[in-house]
């Protein structure tokens, strides 16, 4: 028996989606083995900069309040023996002289 055009037309269609649809099917598992693979790379990575940053040595201390700026006790020390400290006594002397 003779398949009409109609049905021809129809089951050529159903072949055309099933096709398109084993396409999109593939194209998806392929986006997703990439995006599994950088997500494992990230992991991977991640994992790496804490286990570097636990070994630092300090682990970033230099940006504490308390490492920011010189204590009172080191500016002293530092300017105790300074042509700074020789040049404000002078003028200390010379505006109590006057």
């Amino acid at each position: 028996m003779a398949k009409t055009f109609d049905a021809l037309k129809a089951e050529l269609l159903q072949i055309k989606e099933e096709i398109e649809m084993k396409d999109i099917i593939t194209k998806l598992d392929n986006r997703k083995a990439k995006l599994k693979e950088e997500a494992k790379l990230h992991k991977k990575l991640t994992r790496s900069v804490k286990k570097a940053g636990e070994h630092m040595p300090g682990s970033l201390d230099f940006n504490s309040p308390d490492n920011m700026y010189y204590s009172e006790k080191s500016t002293e020390k530092f300017l105790e023996n300074s042509s700074y400290m020789d040049a404000y006594n002078a003028s200390k002397l010379d505006q109590e002289w006057n």
